[in-house]
């Protein structure tokens, strides 16, 4: 029989066995040295379900082909440059939209691309560069070409009437246009929209903050909701697009958000066109 000394000392060896694999598997964990039936969550946690597969899955079964939960870890700089590096060297838009710039208006918009599945966040991020990547030429163009000779002012809009000698022609990644959406997104950034339009082809955050804001109030449902990319070609062009108004320039459309699928590593879905 062991006596008291020898009880207490099994005791604390055995407490120290028990303290160490708690830390080591702690530390397995959090460095995501999970077994491969398992997923590493956003977290770094080992785990099966939504909670550790699904949005922001690292590494092992995820829900989505696509690893890195967050927008940064999909819009990678690779990603942007493979973009902008399309544009001609001359192009005003070179050197004045940046991924710095995307990734700090997103502070403002932090739904976007992170409240539906991780296949359905792959592909709204898909869906908006590839939106953005048409009207602006991969980003070779800050304002509409020939924008200024446009009237884009709606005179029965009472709540944001037109100032005198300002145009509201596009401007942006998603060349933002027309008195109302100058005025609205003015109110939901802070600038204000309607006496100065230009601060949109001026100020490249607040010029990302305007293609996210209209995104945000237009088409993130549609992909959520699960209605597909024709739907926000709809959305944001629709009238002048679809129906065969210009095949072209929605072919245009669907390639890029085809290839920015591809390079997510998820499927683009059913109802590519409008």
């Amino acid at each position: 029989m062991a006596t008291p000394a020898i009880k207490k000392s099994l005791l604390a060896i055995t407490l120290a066995g028990i303290l160490t694999g708690l830390m080591l598997e702690s530390a397995m964990a959090q460095s995501c040295g999970c077994a491969s039936t398992l997923c590493c969550s956003q977290y770094g946690y080992c785990g099966t379900g939504d909670a550790y597969c699904g949005t922001g899955c690292q590494s092992g079964p995820c829900s989505s082909g696509t690893t890195g939960g967050t927008v940064s870890d999909i819009v990678t700089e690779a990603f942007f440059d493979g973009i902008i590096n399309q544009a001609a060297s001359n192009c005003a838009g070179k050197s004045f939209y940046t991924r710095d710039a995307f990734l700090q208006a997103l502070n403002s918009y932090t739904s976007f691309g992170t409240t539906g599945t991780s296949d359905e966040n792959s592909q709204e991020i898909a869906a908006f560069f590839a939106h953005v990547s048409h009207e602006t030429g991969q980003f070779c163009y800050i304002e509409e070409i020939n924008g200024a000779s446009q009237d884009y002012c709606d005179t029965t809009n009472t709540q944001y009437p037109c100032v005198a000698g300002e145009g509201y022609y596009g401007r942006g990644p998603l060349q933002l246009s027309w008195n109302y959406n100058y005025g609205a997104a003015g109110d939901s950034i802070g600038f204000d929209g309607l006496n100065y339009p230009e601060t949109v082809a001026d100020d490249v955050v607040t010029s990302f903050e305007t293609a996210l804001w209209f995104w945000m109030n237009n088409c993130h449902s549609i992909i959520i909701s699960g209605e597909g990319f024709g739907a926000t070609i709809e959305a944001i062009n629709g009238a002048v697009e679809c129906n065969g108004g210009n095949t072209a320039a929605v072919q245009d459309r669907v390639q890029y958000y085809e290839n920015y699928c591809s390079q997510f590593n998820v499927s683009p879905g059913s109802n590519l066109y409008c």
